[in-house]
């Protein structure tokens, strides 16, 4: 496995100040896939973007992990659906012209 693209989930916590249990209750609700090496816990690099939405949705607007969990799927059926809108705009205009 490429270590390069791993970061530790300690590392993280110091970072964003959050507890290691963040983490824990992400990776249990299906939110963030936690890859364990050698007993140490580590995150995909590629993450980072959404760990970094979630941790300012858990301390910003205080919302719980459940909370976030629901604001996810909210924000995945956005983008099917902005997508679906974008594809159904591009054959509509094929046809108009």
């Amino acid at each position: 496995m490429n270590m390069e693209n791993l970061i530790p989930i300690p590392e993280l916590c110091i970072h964003y100040t959050v507890e290691l249990s963040f983490f824990t209750n992400l990776s249990e609700m299906g939110l963030l896939e936690i890859k364990t090496i050698e007993s140490k816990q580590y995150i995909d690099s590629d993450a980072i973007y959404e760990i970094e939405k979630m941790i300012r949705i858990y301390q910003e607007l205080d919302v719980n992990i459940e909370g976030i969990d629901v604001v996810f799927n909210l924000l995945q059926k956005i983008d099917r659906l902005q997508n679906e809108l974008t594809a159904l705009r591009n054959r509509l205009r094929l046809y108009e012209s």
